[in-house]
């Protein structure tokens, strides 16, 4: 690459970098061998040298790291139309050991001299683009931008306040009512953490949750979020509102914790709770990830005694096989298609299609998102069990659930409408 960016300076010529990773390529090295992923980079290298020239480079980093280098090329739509064939390529299955392999791309693409003069800025920029396309969805290519690398700072910058939130106790949990839509009880409550930094505020969790998501530290502030919550079910328990149910979410890389029946298991037991008192809630798109290893972590989760739900229901690509294998008791429905039920007749259709196949499985739905009466009724009409939004409540500190728990005996009242009855 210094020897091209040296002929590109005397020629003034471009150079395009691509940074390339393969998409869940852990997964199938976990599942399938070791053996069967090596077979599979060698096939990828393969198939990355037939979509280039010559003279062009092709680089395995490490893992499943590679670089494609383009001399003389830095036209947009040039390399547009290269990484387009090079996604088509690696998104054709790979028949390895009798089994078909699939796997995708993200790229990451830096130009030269816009977006760095040396070897280690392009490079640094293709790996922040190829980041940023992984971010977007995966199998596809992103071109680096200023506002990438703003984005990366920001992302480095959140992990690094992470590694300390946990021990300066700068977590803490609030809990949103799930509400029974039939007579306006409070169902359940599920905790959500909330992370102030002093001297920062508030940082949303869809800022800090994929960070902690993509790094180990999910796995210790999941289990600070399981402790907590449980510890507080306690608390509640003990001081006579023994009726609270609690939901909890678990996030992608929990899930492939083989331990972790054992970890909830034992922290139940520390507290004195009854298991049938907790539910452990699951992305679609998680549970789906490895669902094998999925299904054998549920089960296990449901020897110790605990209820599942499914949450986002409808945003991702569940396969009706696995969601009868799985041992699930409730779906929740996501509040994107909420949020339109009463003017967009496809969210109105998935809703009650979702309502619908829960019930015919037997399992429980509760509908996200809640805003306003219209909705609630709609949703009351199509029979579904439980709601869950801003109509009733915003995620609350401990203190004020329990100021309202005590206040109403569970049941919910809506501001200015007297008992809950529509």
């Amino acid at each position: 690459m210094e020897q091209l960016i040296a002929n590109a300076v005397r020629s003034l010529t471009g150079i395009s970098v691509m940074f390339l990773d393969l998409d869940r390529f852990k997964s199938i090295n976990d599942t399938l061998g070791h053996h069967v992923g090596d077979r599979l980079l060698l096939d990828v290298s393969g198939r990355l040298m037939q979509c280039l020239r010559e003279n062009d480079i092709v680089a395995r980093l490490g893992g499943d790291e590679f670089v494609v280098v383009l001399p003389g090329s830095s036209d947009v739509v040039t390399v547009s139309h290269i990484a387009n064939k090079i996604r088509d390529a690696l998104n054709a299955p790979f028949e390895i050991d009798g089994n078909n392999i699939f796997t995708s791309p993200s790229i990451g693409i830096s130009l030269y001299p816009k977006d760095g003069t040396t070897v280690d800025l392009l490079m640094k920029h293709a790996d922040t683009a190829m980041y940023s396309a992984k971010q977007d969805g995966r199998n596809q290519f992103r071109f680096f931008s200023a506002e990438m690398n703003a984005s990366l700072e920001e992302r480095l910058s959140i992990e690094k306040d992470l590694r300390d939130a946990v021990s300066l106790n700068e977590f803490s949990l609030h809990y949103q009512p799930i509400i029974n839509a039939g007579d306006g009880r409070i169902d359940a409550l599920e905790a959500l953490i909330r992370w102030n930094k002093p001297g920062k505020g508030l940082i949303p969790p869809d800022k800090f949750i994929p960070v902690a998501e993509e790094s180990s530290l999910i796995l210790q502030i999941g289990n600070w979020v399981i402790q907590e919550a449980c510890r507080q079910l306690a608390t509640w328990h003990r001081s006579g509102l023994d009726q609270i149910r609690l939901s909890i979410n678990l996030s992608t890389r929990q899930l492939r914790q083989p331990d972790l029946a054992f970890v909830i298991g034992e922290i139940i037991r520390n507290n004195d709770l009854n298991p049938a008192m907790l539910e452990f809630e699951i992305t679609e798109t998680a549970a789906m990830e490895n669902a094998e290893q999925t299904r054998y972590v549920l089960w296990a989760l449901r020897g110790v005694g605990v209820r599942i739900a499914i949450d986002d229901f409808g945003t991702g690509y569940t396969s009706l096989n696995y969601l009868k294998l799985f041992p699930v008791q409730r779906l929740k429905i996501d509040r994107t298609f909420v949020k339109d039920i009463l003017t967009d007749a496809n969210d109105a259709a998935i809703a009650t299609a979702s309502i619908s196949l829960a019930h015919s499985l037997g399992l429980d739905v509760v509908a996200e998102g809640v805003e306003n009466r219209e909705q609630l009724a709609f949703l009351k009409k199509h029979h579904c069990d439980n709601v869950q939004g801003y109509l009733f409540a915003r995620p609350l500190p401990a203190a004020e659930i329990q100021a309202l728990l005590e206040e109403n005996d569970g049941q919910f009242f809506l501001p200015g409408e007297g008992f809950f009855d529509i």
